[in-house]
């Protein structure tokens, strides 16, 4: 039996029918219940749907022998993990954005509000920029707006949010999309399964290039 961690909401859906396509259906994960485990005994395949920032640690831990999350969740936890695939959805990017007016002159410590914190602090490294981050967890861009910090880090997707806040992209960091990983140790003894699931869905990313 291979244990999927799938992220919950629109993505994990998402997720769940290029795994269906690729012949591991479970159709009681379809069904309109408040379950959380749902298994196919014939597939040989039990999901259970995990917050989208927890995957990894159920992956890295080995409660799950894969599971699919964000290029963005493995910069800024950097767990112990196998990636095997880039599934090409769930598409954004990690961008620094401030308002329009903002012009970053280098002459005093750069304010960076972000609950990204490692992705902000090595991407600033990196430039050998002096900063000073402030880790919030919820509407990051309410800071610049009201004077909190300078800039923030943090995921773009469409950009409207910061339009509508008279905000703007200052500098791209990363594309992010969502990432088949595996379980170290379930990579070992379940090889042949999970490289199977790994190609039938590589082959799936493929036809919808």
């Amino acid at each position: 039996m291979i244990n999927v961690a799938l992220p919950k909401g629109r993505l994990g859906e998402k997720v769940y029918k290029m795994f269906a396509e690729c012949g591991y259906e479970c159709p009681s994960i379809l069904e309109n219940n408040r379950k959380l485990i749902f298994e196919n005994e014939e597939k040989g395949v039990r999901y259970f749907w995990v917050k989208p920032s927890d995957v990894s640690i159920y992956v890295e831990r080995g409660a799950a022998d894969i599971g699919v999350c964000g290029k963005d969740i493995l910069l800024e936890y950097e767990p112990d993990v196998y990636e095997l695939l880039d599934l090409d959805i769930g598409k954004c990017r990690m961008a620094v954005a401030g308002k329009k007016d903002f012009y970053d002159d280098n002459t005093k410590t750069l304010r960076v509000a972000t609950k990204f914190v490692n992705i902000a602090k090595t991407y600033y490294q990196e430039k050998c920029r002096d900063i000073d981050i402030i880790k919030l967890n919820g509407s990051i861009e309410l800071a610049p707006i009201l004077n909190l910090s300078d800039v923030i880090v943090d995921i773009v997707e469409t950009g409207t949010t910061l339009r509508e806040n008279d905000l703007e992209v200052k500098e791209e960091i990363v594309n992010i999309s969502a990432r088949l990983i595996s379980n170290k140790a379930s990579f070992k003894f379940k090889t042949e399964e999970i490289e199977n699931i790994s190609r039938l869905l590589g082959k799936k990313v493929s036809e919808n290039d």
